[in-house]
């Protein structure tokens, strides 16, 4: 109460001088004299830093370090003439830095809530009073694990003081099992709902198994079909013709049609519990809008990955779960964590992630496999950097400067620079990716030859080399596989295997084979996939694959085959598929062929296999090509995950801290 006291105090102390910012009225008085809003404004100039100068509306970077540079401001005539002068800048920065100010004490005057919320969590868990046991509800066959209790105990905890969370524990560490020891707890208490758990389609078919296996009391009530299905669903659920406690559907229809969109809206939930949170990170997308409309008393996160690209993410995470404390503060919040510093680990971001730190402690748990799983094999990363292929090298560069100079051009602008990287990546893979071998020539040929097809007898060659001309070499590869007049046009193992990265997984894979380990080998382009399915059947590697167009139904059995026939070597993933849900603890070595651009996916991918029930070390190997375009997703990627590891440290004082005693 104090606090937000003090803010309001300074926020009335910037309404003194609406006007006059730029007047000499306070000419040569020494600081303490100048009204409290000059005076704060002189002290920013004065001392800000150039990250925190651009903060300003039209304060560019070259700006910021020309104020710096004309330095001191010894008083508000100074700073006044000096900006009158020009140097490019002007007095409209005056009213410009007194609106971040402004937004400074709103921030404040938020961290200032957030630490009272954690002073009095904290006092209760010291007196004892947030003791926990498993509910006894809970299937007495399966027990929680220690740190799975703290979770437990710390959603309690914030229930008891009417809040909303985000358990955060890193992938691997039971987030669904403590999420469904919550809700138990919830019903042994006399709460019995209703409740919505919002799921991935990939995991909707394990929440509900684990939700029957850990409480067969809770009565679940799958929002899942087509429509017809779901329609009569509604209906039941509308007309309290169905007795449950939890519902359980996935984000696509719970942002679905206008009528899914209604229903969880009508509905009046006691908590929405969101799998996999971080899909919630952009605060202005129609997903967030649309679920933030879900009518819930409490919503709780489950995520292992809650902050992936900046601290802007993790903020849009906590005025999901408390629109109610963050929502007026919104444009202030997205102004102060959105800038990106110009200089890595300044003061300025140094400021912003403890002042992150600050607003977020009340309301995430985030623990990681190393602190509690003690008895969990190691995980080692080896990143492999991959010389190009002579060839590949050769159209990589002449890729590189087409690329280089077609973006210096009008019409090159236009095109997003997302698809330049994309060229770029899938040619540092494999040339075949792109159409190198099959020239123009070469396909006006092909195209004559299909005219002996009984298919394309009557079809004019000219438009059958349009279409072949948006192919990819190793498409038309599988082109001439298919026609039996073009199989003297298919390429040769050679070229299929040319590639910097495919010499080395040859050898990898070897040496893996020979010492008996199994592998989950995953790539983000399902084309690459297929160019490694050629080079496992040449080398007699037994394998599965799995991507985005596995049907639902399948995927549990390739699973459940990878997981039982020690004889399958490799199991083929698309990252993005093959990411959520899955427990692969029988494979022992993670094969990236290539990274993600966000460095969470691919460690949602790793943890498939660095998860409780492994019982060997697992090895993560990287592949790389050297001098690319991939060294510099590497670094930024480090960046990413170096900036997470700064906001999760534990600290002392932490309510997770005291649970833990």
């Amino acid at each position: 109460r104090k606090q937000d006291t003090s803010s309001e105090d300074n926020a009335s102390d910037f309404e003194e001088s609406p006007r006059g910012l730029d007047s000499d009225s306070d000419s040569d008085q020494p600081d303490e004299t100048l009204p409290r809003v000059k005076g704060q404004i002189l002290n920013f100039f004065q001392n800000a830093t150039v990250d925190e100068l651009t903060l300003i509306a039209g304060c560019s970077l070259k700006k910021a370090q020309k104020i710096v540079e004309l330095r001191p401001y010894k008083t508000w005539n100074d700073l006044v003439r000096i900006l009158h002068r020009g140097n490019g800048l002007s007095n409209e920065l005056l009213a410009g830095c007194r609106e971040v100010l402004r937004e400074r004490e709103v921030v404040q005057g938020l961290m200032g809530k957030c630490e009272d919320i954690s002073r009095r969590m904290t006092e209760v868990v010291q007196k004892g009073q947030g003791s926990m046991v498993q509910p006894h509800i809970l299937n007495s066959a399966f027990h929680l694990k220690p740190y799975q209790l703290i979770g437990l105990n710390w959603l309690v905890l914030l229930h008891q003081n009417e809040l909303s969370g985000i358990l955060a524990d890193e992938m691997g560490l039971g987030k669904t099992i403590q999420a469904i020891s919550f809700l138990a707890h919830l019903y042994q208490e006399g709460n019995p709902g209703p409740h919505l758990i919002t799921v991935p389609s990939s995991t909707l078919d394990n929440w509900v198994r684990e939700l029957n296996l850990w409480c067969p009391s809770l009565k679940v009530l799958v929002y899942y079909g087509s429509i017809e299905e779901r329609r009569c669903v509604r209906y039941e659920i509308l007309n309290e013709m169905v007795d449950y406690n939890i519902i359980v559907s996935t984000y696509n229809l719970a942002i679905g049609n206008a009528s899914d969109r209604s229903l969880f809206r009508k509905l009046k939930l006691e908590y929405a519990v969101f799998d996999e949170g971080h899909m919630l990170k952009n605060m202005s997308s129609l997903r967030y809008r649309h679920l933030m409309a879900i009518n819930a008393k409490y919503r709780l996160l489950l995520t292992g990955t809650p902050l992936q690209n900046n601290l802007l993410e993790l903020m849009s995470l906590l005025n999901f779960i408390m629109p109610n404390m963050f929502s007026s503060s919104t444009s202030q919040i997205a102004k102060m964590f959105a800038m990106k510093s110009s200089e890595e680990q300044s003061s300025f971001e140094r400021d912003r992630i403890a002042h992150a730190k600050l607003i977020m402690k009340p309301f995430i748990l985030r623990r990681i496999k190393s602190e509690v799983l003690k008895q969990l094999p190691a995980k080692e990363e080896q990143i492999e950097f991959c010389p190009m292929s002579e060839k590949q090298q050769q159209l990589y560069d002449e890729l590189f400067n087409r690329l280089k100079n077609f973006s210096n051009s009008l019409e090159g602008r236009k095109r997003e620079l997302t698809n330049v990287m994309m060229q770029l990546r899938k040619m540092a893979n494999h040339p075949l990716l792109h159409r190198q071998y099959y020239t123009s020539q070469r396909l006006a040929a092909m195209s004559r030859l299909m005219l002996k097809e009984p298919s394309h007898r009557e079809s004019d060659p000219a438009l059958i080399q349009e279409d072949m001309a948006l192919m990819s070499d190793f498409e038309l590869h599988r082109l001439c596989q298919q026609y039996t007049v073009l199989i003297e046009h298919q390429l040769d193992m050679d070229l299929l295997q040319d590639s910097g990265k495919l010499q080395l997984l040859i050898q990898i894979l070897k040496d893996l084979k020979e010492k008996g380990d199994r592998v989950v080998l995953f790539s983000q382009f399902t084309m690459m996939l297929d160019i490694l399915e050629v080079l496992l059947k040449h080398h007699k590697h037994r394998y599965i694959r799995l991507d985005g167009s596995t049907p639902m139904g399948d995927r549990i059995v390739l699973i459940d085959q990878f997981n039982t026939d020690q004889d399958i070597f490799v199991f083929l993933l698309s990252t993005r598929a093959g990411g959520l849900g899955i427990n692969l603890t029988s494979a022992n070595v993670v094969i990236l062929h290539d990274i993600d651009c966000n460095p969470y996916n691919d460690k949602q991918a790793e943890d498939r296999c660095h998860r409780v029930g492994q019982t060997r070390t697992v090895k993560v190997i990287k592949l790389i090509s050297k001098d690319s375009i991939e060294d510099a997703m590497l670094r930024i990627g480090q960046r990413k995950l170096k900036l997470e590891q700064d906001m999760t440290a534990t600290e002392e004082g932490d309510v997770a801290c005291f649970l833990r005693c």
